[in-house]
């Protein structure tokens, strides 16, 4: 039977245990100091990386977990799996609400609770497959950014003793739209610092993580269709479990206004192919290497379920937003190497004002308000704000690949 957290420990983060399990055990009573008996808000907890902050941050005994999501199922499925796990802590004041973090209904409840101890903000798009048209653009920039502004102010109410809100590798130098407005999320939240503490991460793909091409490599074999992968992009990697402790520690122990890393080496980032080469093996099978989709998608109509060879295609990545490596930070940004064993941390070494963040979204939201927009017009107001954002328009996108 495959074992998907064994294949991920063995062929793609290619460590047994935990990246940050010396970081935890280290600061272990300085976690448990600053969570058992807290308040705790999670955002877009039901996805695969808030969910994971969730079951990192229960052993430390919090007195009280809300959790946000959009996706309703994914609270349900949260709820029975946190209840049905042997020896986890849930404490007794656990309340699941499928709402929108931008929704008034939250900030009624936000205002009954007179705020959290603990606030994590998951809630984003993450898929460089975001960018499509200027819609599906829109849409990204109002979740990842002007609604998380709004949800910025509401906290100023009551502020939390920790923030967090997730960011990703993709912010540093960013070459698609989505990294880009993560890349603002971090400039905006960290404008706050005057007012609470803030504390993001940036870190590497989530192996498996709910949308992720991997992840559609397990439905595809379900349902006996051919896998797809770039050959040419490499990415970093972390584990399901290793993404919600590196935001647990950034959240808890991280100064006001750094960004958390995951130390890792160039020598570390995988292409997807060789992932996928690997997948099939665990499966049992060896590869067919077809030329293109069609090919791919004939040999595997016509395969049984009990076959031993397996269909796959390989190809360029030539897609709207797809960058050869990533990166974790830029030159000039200040970093700390040595604080922790499996971290990097980029110290506090730029804050905007506040009111500079403020008159880009209103630029941003005079853009908007034009029906004629268009998806230029909003990459050259990004590109204003951050210079170093370099955009390619290929005239593709990752909805036009299998």
């Amino acid at each position: 039977m495959f074992n998907l957290n064994k294949f991920i420990s063995e062929n793609v983060t290619r460590r047994q245990t935990s990246l940050f399990t010396d970081d935890i055990e280290n600061n272990k009573e300085k976690l448990q100091r600053e969570i058992e008996g807290k308040s705790v808000c999670v955002i877009g907890g039901a996805g695969t990386i808030g969910s994971s902050f969730i079951r990192a941050l229960l052993p430390f005994r919090p007195s009280k977990l809300i959790v946000l999501d959009l996706n309703e199922n994914g609270l349900a499925e949260l709820t029975r799996d946190l209840r049905s796990t042997y020896g986890l802590f849930v404490p007794e004041e656990y309340r699941t609400y499928p709402l929108n973090f931008a929704d008034p209904i939250f900030a009624c409840i936000f205002r009954k609770e007179k705020g959290f101890d603990i606030v994590a903000n998951f809630s984003a798009h993450k898929h460089v497959r975001s960018e499509k048209d200027k819609y599906s653009v829109q849409a990204l920039i109002e979740n990842n950014d002007i609604k998380a502004k709004r949800f910025m102010d509401l906290l100023c109410e009551f502020p939390p003793k920790h923030f967090f809100c997730v960011s990703t590798d993709k912010a540093a130098n960013p070459v698609n739209i989505m990294g880009a407005s993560k890349r603002v999320m971090e400039d905006m939240v960290m404008a706050y610092v005057s007012k609470f503490k803030v504390t993001t991460a940036r870190f590497a793909n989530v192996a498996f993580s709910n949308g992720s091409l991997p992840d559609g490599w397990l439905n595809r074999v379900r349902k006996k269709q051919p896998l797809a992968a770039p050959n040419d992009v490499k990415r970093y990697f972390v584990s399901l479990e290793e993404s919600g402790q590196i935001c647990m520690l950034a959240c808890i122990l991280g100064k006001n206004g750094e960004i958390f890393f995951p130390k890792l080496g160039e020598e570390q980032m995988l292409t997807f192919s060789g992932i996928c080469d690997e997948y099939v093996k665990a499966l049992g099978c060896e590869k067919i290497e077809c030329a293109n989709d069609e090919d791919a998608k004939k040999i595997s109509s016509e395969m049984s379920y009990d076959t031993n060879k397996y269909p796959v295609v390989y190809f360029k990545s030539d897609t709207t937003g797809e960058k050869a490596y990533e990166e974790f930070y830029i030159p000039g940004e200040k970093l700390d190497m040595v604080r922790f064993q499996g971290i990097g941390v980029i110290e506090k070494s730029r804050h905007r004002p506040l009111a500079e963040v403020e008159d880009f979204f209103i630029k941003l939201e005079h853009i908007f308000v034009n029906p004629d927009f268009t998806k230029e017009e909003v990459v050259q107001a990004i590109q204003q704000f951050i210079p170093n954002f370099e955009h390619e328009e290929k005239g593709k996108n990752l909805d036009q690949k299998m």
